[in-house]
C-alpha cells in the first residue's frame, strides 16, 4: 500500500475523496441539516470535532482494542465525544442545539466517523490519524457550508438571517426536493471541476464499504454456511 504524505491525508478529503460529494457518505445528515447555512455549520463543526477526537483515541488504542469487539468499543468512545458535544452546544449555543435535534445524538453511528475509524485511525498513526480527522472534518463542513447557503440564499433570500436578495424566496429550495436537487449539483460541480477525476466507486457491492472487514468476518461466514446447510438438511428431511 502506497504510503501517503502528510500533507495528502490532510487534503484528501476535501476534494478527492470528500466524504459526501464524492464517497457519498452520510447523506442523511447532509441533506437534513442543510436547510440554512448556521445549521450546515453547527452539524460541520460538531462532526468534525468528534471525528477528530475519535479517530486520535482509536489510533491511540488500535493495539489493545481486540479485533472481535473493535466496532463496539469504536461507538463507546464515538458517543463519549458526542455527549461532550452535545452539551457544550447545549451550554453555548442552545439555538444550534435545538435546531439540529436528534441529528447531533445520531452523530454516534454516522457512516463518516465509524468508516474512517475502520478505514484509517485503526491502521495508522495518532498524527495522521489526527490530519486525517482535520482533513475530512474540513471536507464534510465545507460541503454542507455550500449546500446550506445555496439552499438559504434561494429559498429565503437571506444569508445568516440577514438579507442578501430583498422580496426573493424559492420555497422549493426550503424542501427535501430542493435538497437533492442542490446536493446532485454540487456532485456535478466536483466531478466537472476534476475532470472525473475525483475518486469514484467502481461498485455498490459491500466490498467497498469501509465496514466491510468488520460484517464479513471468517465466524458470521461459517454461521451463514451452518445455517445454509441446516436448511438444506430440512429440505431434504421433508421430501
Amino acid at each position: 500500500m502506497e504510503k501517503k504524505s502528510k500533507l495528502a491525508i490532510l487534503t484528501n478529503g476535501i476534494i478527492k475523496e470528500n466524504p459526501t460529494l464524492v464517497l457519498l457518505l452520510g447523506t442523511c445528515p447532509f441533506l437534513a441539516t442543510s436547510s440554512s447555512l448556521i445549521n450546515a455549520l453547527g452539524m460541520g463543526l460538531s462532526a468534525t470535532a468528534v471525528l477528530i477526537c475519535s479517530n486520535i483515541v482509536i489510533s491511540i488504542l488500535r493495539k489493545v482494542i481486540p479485533d472481535k469487539v473493535r466496532i463496539p468499543c469504536y461507538i463507546v468512545v464515538i458517543a463519549g465525544f458526542v455527549t461532550l458535544v452535545q452539551f457544550v452546544l447545549q451550554a453555548y449555543a442552545p439555538d444550534i442545539n435545538k435546531a439540529l435535534g436528534v441529528f447531533i445524538p445520531l452523530i454516534v453511528v454516522n457512516c463518516i466517523i465509524l468508516g474512517r475509524a475502520e478505514a484509517f485511525a485503526n491502521k495508522n498513526s495518532v498524527f495522521d490519524s489526527l490530519l486525517d480527522g482535520i482533513g475530512m472534518g474540513l471536507g464534510f463542513t465545507l460541503a454542507l457550508a455550500c449546500m446550506g447557503a445555496i439552499r438559504e440564499l434561494l429559498g429565503t433570500g437571506c444569508l445568516l438571517g440577514m438579507t442578501i436578495i430583498p422580496n426573493f424566496s424559492i420555497g422549493f429550495f426550503n424542501l427535501p426536493p430542493g435538497g437533492f436537487f442542490v446536493y446532485g449539483v454540487l456532485i456535478a460541480i466536483i466531478q466537472a471541476a476534476t475532470k472525473g477525476k475525483a475518486l469514484k466507486a467502481k461498485s455498490f457491492s459491500c466490498g467497498l464499504c469501509p465496514m466491510y472487514n468488520s460484517c464479513n468476518t471468517a465466524e458470521a461466514n461459517e454461521e451463514i454456511a451452518a445455517a445454509k446447510a441446516g436448511a438444506v438438511a430440512q429440505k431434504g428431511a421433508q421430501a
